[in-house]
């Protein structure tokens, strides 16, 4: 069965590619997950996924944002997974197209930092979010766990950038720790996992998300509110416990009826009905109803005279 994560990230690969907007989301897919290599005085670049339809979306990407057809490689892997691998390789014109995307400056250094042109762009920022969270990005399913989604960077200059798109555009709250020789940005809450899948394109796992959220939110009120009822009925019982057995051992030692006459009432209505709330025997009281205040100070005389009895 696929994770709720595999989920969204299908969802995410089969929106419609917007030409526009594609290289912003190609540049961070590129940055976090492509290998460049050198060979014979020639550049390649390798991605390679397990998820297939990654794939597809990358050479989809790659060939709208540059025309460009990269190869698609199938292997299958021979140690204890024996999922397929999937290898998108680029090995025409990668100088080019990493320096257009600012990966590589022209003396085809490492370019870590999110550029200003996607930044400065509400609708590049999106693009650029999206990528990242195909790249390296994870969400715990809101149904089984805690409320959890993360991107991962190799480099923390990158991985502060995520951080303030995510916050300085969307108020996302997110936050940020190093992780496994790396960092991770992250959200914690739902409402703010909810709008960033929202942000990014996932619209059907955005509203699966809320439904199970809200489904868990009930279930948790409803046993919070048990859990209340509980503790409250056997915080009563055991209350209900101690004043019967107050008043068996006065009716014992001295007798009911050298009590005053509102006590003797009271120990009468405890000894027939020791099922009772506070609330019940402050309502059913010969004098009252009286408050619960009141009752309660009536046993907590019964309790003195009990106490005087024992010692």
């Amino acid at each position: 069965m696929a994770s709720y994560a595999s989920e969204v990230k299908k969802e995410l690969t089969s929106l419609k590619i917007n030409p526009e907007h594609a290289k912003a989301e190609l540049a961070a897919f590129l940055r976090m997950n492509g290998v460049l290599n050198f060979h014979d005085h020639q550049f390649s670049l390798d991605i390679t996924t397990e998820n297939p339809a990654i794939a597809r979306h990358i050479f989809s990407l790659i060939k709208t944002a540059y025309r460009v057809e990269p190869l698609l490689i199938v292997s299958r892997k021979m140690k204890l997974k024996k999922n397929n691998q999937y290898l998108v390789r680029l090995q025409n014109h990668v100088r080019e197209i990493l320096s257009n995307l600012e990966i590589l400056t022209p003396q085809a250094e490492l370019v870590t930092r999110i550029p200003e042109r996607i930044t400065s762009s509400r609708e590049g920022s999106m693009s650029y979010l999206r990528g990242a969270f195909l790249a390296s990005g994870s969400v715990n399913n809101p149904e089984t766990s805690r409320y959890h989604l993360e991107i991962y960077s190799a480099y923390q200059d990158h991985n502060n950038d995520l951080l303030e798109l995510m916050n300085h555009y969307f108020n996302l709250n997110a936050k940020t720790t190093p992780r496994r020789n790396g960092y991770i940005v992250y959200l914690k809450e739902a409402e703010k996992i909810g709008d960033f899948l929202h942000i990014v394109g996932a619209l059907n796992a955005m509203l699966a998300f809320e439904d199970l959220r809200i489904m868990r939110d009930m279930r948790n009120s409803v046993n919070r509110l048990v859990n209340c009822d509980t503790a409250n009925l056997k915080k009563t019982a055991t209350a209900a416990a101690k004043q019967v057995e107050d008043i068996e051992l006065i009716k014992q030692k001295m007798g009911l009826t050298e009590l005053p006459e509102k006590l003797q009432d009271l120990a009468r209505l405890r000894l027939d009905n020791p099922e009772l709330s506070l609330k019940e025997v402050a309502e059913q009281v010969a004098d009252g109803p009286i408050s619960k205040s009141g009752v309660n100070h009536r046993f907590k005389r019964i309790h003195e005279i009990a106490e005087n009895l024992r010692q």
